[in-house]
């Protein structure tokens, strides 16, 4: 296996809110063994791709690198053909807290809704 390398496309491509930083940052400091989140892109069908994160103990040959502070991001070289203009953010409203993927549609020019269904 290759080293994993910093991958300033990565660094354009995908922007990581200073909230969504922190909340990153004290999440993986809160497991063992981890090194950083993965983005990953699924799916498709009638509402678009879904976009998430997980855990990542080690990365993998194939996984482009962005380091913002403390928190590295790991995004294998498909996903992030969808990724072009996201910026993930934290937002807390009440009780409600959540990572969110802005614009992830900007690339594919796509709304993510199906304008067929009812």
């Amino acid at each position: 296996m290759s080293s994993v390398q910093f991958d300033p496309i990565l660094s354009d491509e995908v922007k990581i809110s200073d909230e969504a930083e922190q909340q990153l940052k004290t999440l993986i400091d809160a497991e063992e063994e981890i090194t950083g989140v993965r983005i990953f892109v699924s799916g498709g069908g009638c509402g678009g791709m879904s976009y998430g994160m997980t855990f990542v103990e080690s990365p993998s040959e194939y996984d482009c690198v962005k380091q913002q502070g403390d928190v590295k991001v790991y995004v294998d070289a498909v996903a992030l053909g969808f990724l072009s203009g996201v910026e993930i953010d934290y937002r807390q409203e009440g009780l409600n807290r959540s990572f969110v993927f802005k614009n992830v549609f900007a690339s594919t020019g796509g709304s993510g809704a199906c304008g067929g269904c009812s």
